[in-house]
């Protein structure tokens, strides 16, 4: 497995989760010699006043400490503030890496935003401007993760447009709470890492890669129109299309 060059990788948490669910996954970086930090905020309640200004302050601090630029790993909600964080500050982010992050549609996509607008104070339609910007595309390398099994977010709204540069989905099994210690997420994260500045390319699925990572669907419109069905036997997968709505990306 690649092992790392020693450049700052700071891992966001998701929704209600603190450092300490990121801590199996920045001991295991730290492991492949990357100097991993966690994101000193407490527990993630959303983007109450006063936190995008501190993770702003967090991923200067890291970048000005090590002169090298920070790779950004979000877990979930952490994806999100990862991806902003990168676009207000890509001279400072080296890429971003998200675990089943709900990067398109509604945000109510998943089993969790009523306790969001709960703990938050904020609903979800007031940051509905706010959350479209997610689709624009980065200046930086990014790599979605995400599981069909994920259980809380709906995969669907996980995927990110390959069509950009420098831009990949990658398919993993598992569930959503896992995805932090998941081994075949690990080895993927390790894998975009290695990479070195200004090299990115794409995660290599041949040989017996294969088994493990299926083909991935290349973009948000593409994830709404298909999806994966199981025939009573359970040996073979159909792929079959879906009434869903998909104006808004395609346009």
């Amino acid at each position: 497995m690649a092992r790392g060059d020693g450049h700052p990788v700071m891992v966001l948490p998701g929704f209600t989760a603190s450092d300490i669910s990121t801590a199996p996954l920045r001991w295991y970086l730290r492991d492949r010699s990357y100097a991993a930090y966690g994101w000193r905020l407490g527990r993630n309640f959303g983007l109450r006043e006063g936190v995008e200004q501190r993770m702003i302050r967090r991923l200067r601090d890291l970048h000005e400490q090590s002169g090298e630029k920070v790779s950004l790993v979000g877990w979930s909600l952490g994806g999100i503030y990862a991806r902003e964080l990168a676009r207000q500050q890509p001279h400072r982010v080296r890429q971003v890496i998200t675990l089943g992050s709900p990067l398109n549609l509604s945000n109510k996509a998943n089993h969790a935003w009523r306790l969001y607008e709960h703990l938050s104070g904020q609903t979800i339609d007031s940051q509905r401007e706010q959350m479209n910007l997610l689709r624009a595309p980065l200046e930086v390398p990014a790599t979605a993760i995400y599981s069909r099994s994920d259980g809380v977010v709906a995969w669907q709204t996980c995927i990110d447009d390959e069509n950009r540069e420098q831009t990949q989905n990658i398919e993993v099994p598992g569930s959503h709470c896992g995805l932090g210690h998941n081994p075949m997420v690990l080895y993927v994260i390790a894998d975009r890492l290695s990479q070195p500045p200004d090299a990115w390319k794409p995660f290599d699925r041949s040989g017996l890669r294969k088994l493990v990572y299926p083909r991935s669907v290349a973009s948000p419109a593409e994830a709404l129109l298909t999806d994966w069905v199981t025939d009573r036997s359970g040996k073979t997968r159909d792929l079959v299309i879906r009434s869903y709505d998909v104006t808004s990306l395609t346009n």
